[in-house]
């Protein structure tokens, strides 16, 4: 057992951790999909975690490194949903392939994200000399502009109140490409905060003063992370899209962006695992109560969702539950669960070995 506790204390396993185990899920459930063992229901919801996990991380970038405050994130959603959908759509059409064309894809993710990232430019060259409350209003009336303009344009181009008609990407293949794409956005993420970069960034959230009179070009790395950020939430737009027969307008409004807040919060501000994790826990709960809450009780769908968010808020923040955090959380779990329990040979007896507790008196 020291040994498996050993192999995970590598620096090496330590700091690729995330990865190995998105690698791995997407192997195994890839596995099962192609060979027809994961359930439809199972792929959906699959699709679901990998878009929300791709949208936790990216606004972490904003809101967790470097410490403003968005809530337009599903706005630059709804454009790369939009955009991405409409672009498939016609590049199906005008190339006679079927819905499920990887080309026609990877067109779409590079075109919703591009155009997500210039409306992020475009919106934050203006918006980030604000700061706080100033700036959240701003990005959110952002996401209900850019709602209602594409639900009001001629049905033509976006299809009106009635939703732009997408393709529909397999199933069994489309998740596996979420979860590359997550892989992708938390590379960049992680490997931007680890460079000298990432540190004026960080710099910038704890004392944008400082940083400035250390010569930060404070502007110029708000730009880019808020760039960043909406590409990846464009990309993550054009994948729901794949994910939907038909793109509404209504999906994206304030509501989405806080909830996509909501995660990053409770993971942890500036904390990408615990983001990833919040993600994949708040979409699971959302999924499975729609699925379970039908007919008149769907009703009970959005107060029982917000009751078990309020919890998690309080648990993870009541003073009063401290020391049960301290004793029952994933640290001390893992340190019982890797607990030295071997046993060494004296005289040929085997005798067990006793680690020394620290005496508190």
């Amino acid at each position: 057992m020291n040994r498996i506790a050993a192999f995970f204390k590598k620096p090496f396993i330590r700091r690729y951790a995330n990865y190995l185990v998105i690698g791995a899920a997407a192997l195994i459930f890839g596995l099962l999909s192609v060979t027809g063992a994961l359930s439809m229901s199972n792929q959906f919801l699959l699709e679901q975690i990998s878009i929300a996990v791709l949208l936790a991380v990216s606004l972490s970038m904003v809101v967790g490194f470097l410490g403003e405050l968005s809530l337009g994130h599903a706005g630059f959603m709804c454009v790369g949903a939009y955009l991405g959908g409409k672009i498939a759509s016609l590049l199906v059409s005008a190339m006679g392939v079927g819905e499920s064309n990887f080309l026609v894809l990877i067109l779409s993710l590079l075109i919703g994200g591009a155009v997500a990232a210039l409306f992020g430019f475009i919106i934050g060259l203006p918006a980030l000399r604000l700061r706080g409350d100033y700036l959240a209003i701003v990005t959110l009336a952002f996401g209900e502009i850019v709602r209602s303009v594409l639900m009001n344009l001629p049905s033509e181009l976006f299809g009106g109140t009635l939703g732009l008609k997408t393709p529909r990407f397999t199933r069994q293949y489309l998740f596996i490409i979420a979860l590359v794409l997550v892989l992708a956005c938390l590379a960049v993420t992680q490997n931007l905060i680890r460079s000298k970069h990432g540190r004026a960034i960080i710099s910038i959230k704890d004392n944008e003063i400082a940083a400035r009179a250390m010569g930060i070009d404070v502007t110029k790395y708000k730009l880019f992370v808020f760039t960043i950020s909406s590409f990846f939430a464009g990309v993550a737009g054009v994948l729901y899209s794949y994910t939907q027969s038909t793109v509404q307008s209504a999906t994206f409004d304030y509501n989405y962006s806080i909830e996509i807040l909501v995660m990053v919060v409770l993971g942890g501000m500036g904390s990408i695992n615990g983001s990833m994790i919040a993600a994949a826990l708040i979409t699971f709960l959302n999924v499975k109560l729609q699925s379970v809450l039908k007919g008149d009780m769907a009703v009970l769908k959005d107060v029982i969702y917000a009751l078990i968010l309020i919890l998690i808020v309080i648990y993870k923040n009541a003073p009063g539950l401290s020391a049960f955090r301290e004793k029952y959380n994933f640290k001390t779990l893992t340190a019982k669960l890797f607990k030295k329990k071997e046993t060494v040979s004296k005289n040929g007896d085997t005798v067990p070995v006793v680690q020394e507790e620290a005496k508190d008196e």
